[in-house]
């Protein structure tokens, strides 16, 4: 039976595979950044959605990876949370592109 991890180290060798791999890395850590800055708010998915001008579902959605977010709203979200978004662009690995 193949562990888990060795799959991943023999997918990982397929350069389209890391490169999808780091682009799902990249949205999992946005998602868990939105999700930590409500929940540091102490804020409800409903409360965020009224300070927002929206609807829960929404919210929902932008959480759950659903939507890609514009930059406006990720900075109205980070207002409604007390937060400052921060955009950053960095060197590539020098493996990967």
């Amino acid at each position: 039976m193949t562990r888990l991890k060795d799959l991943k180290e023999r997918l990982m060798e397929d350069p389209e595979f890391r490169e999808e791999y780091a682009r799902a890395d990249d949205e999992f850590a946005l998602i868990e950044a939105l999700v930590r800055a409500r929940a540091a708010a102490k804020l409800t998915q409903t409360e965020l959605a009224r300070r927002l001008g929206t609807t829960q579902s929404a919210v929902a959605r932008l959480e759950g990876g659903r939507v890609a977010p514009s930059l406006a709203t990720l900075r109205r979200y980070a207002e409604a949370t007390g937060t400052r978004l921060t955009v950053a662009l960095e060197p590539a690995d020098a493996g990967g592109g």
